[in-house]
């Protein structure tokens, strides 16, 4: 299992890398073009923290919600610093609470934030974090998404990776013993899954699940997803007339005739509980809800599926979400030394590797094989022995509100409520309303 986290990072470095090149073309993310922030830059280190004072975690990820307000009780116990965590994630739209946050005048001393354009509006907020202790120690591959010229804005929080996760014992109970590899080998195994009272497809109405992670699977099959997406943003491509947009919504169509009938009104924590309970065969996210899965059965039997579309089928992999410290808040040092302590301490290694069941974006933490499962040992598997199938992370590449428009349209699509081609003319309308062409 060790062996297999070291090539899931092995395998993000690579899509890292691979995603960086074709990026400088991007006016929006500076200097992207695959540079990482020199540990020896002049960025000033963390002080020793204050005593007696208050730091506000403005956070994103929901999985961890309660083991990190376990972590910042022990964090208090130790140094006297109060670390007051406030988490928004799931169904709420984190990046307008937070725009809402800051607007009031609120400052939290660290906030989450992801790359690349997700980033653009923060960047003044941010401080330098390239003099810290940690930043020598990161995969090389997470430093670009979150550095502006040469400088290390953000502490890149862990690795993920998502297919479709399955369910091993209901493919077996169906008679699947070979995972599809093309949509009419996908539409076969539902067919199967069903014929064995089996319902195939846990659903969400989630806007980020299908504005997000869903369409990336169209953007990350594309030759080039940088220049593409640059293309489109500039106007001289459009959605709707991509072939590959059209396979992407035959897969769709797929994924939605084979859901759960109640799937317009199933949340995220709904739709993850209920498939840890068995009751559906395959779901489209990632390794983040093992801790999730864990809670209902852990001895559930997970693997991870990649997702047919063209000729071969592929897994997605990135990083999920930075922690910033903000430069406008009043304890910006105290929480420099909270993240130096949560990536150096034993404490904090532990919460990262074992509570959060983290792959960490460090190569200084270990990743806990215990911790982080079936779901991403199967990705680590997968990418060893077929990494051109490993596609990046490219929403981000998009400024904030056109996936959140995407997530709509898609929550319309589900409904039936419109076509398969005026969702693609909605997608691209959404681009339009936010970058203007």
């Amino acid at each position: 299992m060790k062996k297999m986290m070291m090539l899931l990072a092995s395998a993000v470095m690579l899509v890292g890398l691979a995603s960086g090149c074709g990026n400088s073309n991007n006016g929006n993310n500076g200097n992207t073009g695959g540079s990482s922030a020199d540990p020896t830059a002049s960025a000033e280190t963390t002080e020793a923290p204050k005593k007696d004072v208050t730091i506000k975690v403005f956070q994103f990820k929901v999985e961890i919600a309660e083991a990190l307000e376990k972590m910042a009780e022990e964090y208090e116990k130790e140094t006297g610093v109060k670390v007051e965590i406030e988490t928004h994630g799931g169904g709420e739209d984190y990046s307008a609470l937070l725009k809402a946050e800051l607007a009031a005048g609120e400052e939290p001393e660290i906030f989450n934030s992801s790359g690349w354009a997700g980033f653009d509006p923060y960047v003044d907020r941010a401080t330098d974090l390239s003099g810290e202790p940690w930043a020598k120690d990161l995969v090389e591959a997470s430093k670009a998404q979150i550095t502006r010229d040469g400088k290390l804005l953000g502490m890149p929080m862990n690795l993920e990776a998502y297919g479709f996760t399955y369910n091993k014992d209901l493919f077996a109970q169906a008679g699947i013993t070979e995972l599809p590899k093309t949509l009419d080998e996908l539409s076969a195994a539902a067919e199967k899954l069903k014929a064995a009272g089996i319902t195939p497809f846990a659903l969400t109405s989630e806007w980020w699940s299908m504005g997000i992670h869903t369409l990336n699977i169209a953007l990350a099959n594309q030759p080039d997803p940088a220049a593409f997406i640059e293309d489109v943003k500039a106007g001289k491509a459009t959605l709707k007339d991509d072939p590959i947009m059209k396979e992407w919504i035959k897969l769709v169509d797929i994924m939605f005739a084979n859901g759960q009938d109640n799937a317009l009104t199933t949340d995220y924590n709904t739709q993850v509980a209920e498939f840890a309970a068995g009751k559906y065969a395959i779901i489209q996210h990632g390794n983040w809800i093992q801790g999730m899965v864990d809670e209902v059965d852990p001895e559930l039997n997970l693997g991870m599926m990649p997702v047919p579309l063209l000729d071969a089928p592929n897994v997605f992999t990135g990083v999920p979400n930075n922690w910033i410290v903000n430069n406008k808040s009043e304890h910006a040092e105290e929480a420099k030394a909270f993240l130096n302590w949560m990536v150096t301490s034993e404490t904090g290694k532990r919460y990262i590797a074992t509570d959060f069941k983290f792959v960490p974006a460090l190569t200084s933490i270990e990743a806990d094989p215990a911790a982080v499962g079936d779901i991403a040992a199967d990705f680590a598997t997968f990418s060893a022995a077929n990494p051109g199938q490993v596609k990046s992370w490219n929403w981000d590449r998009f400024p904030d509100g056109i996936t959140q428009q995407w997530g709509s349209a898609m929550q319309e699509y589900l409904g039936k409520q419109i076509t398969g081609d005026q969702l693609l003319e909605k997608l691209d309308a959404a681009v339009r309303d936010i970058v203007g062409n």
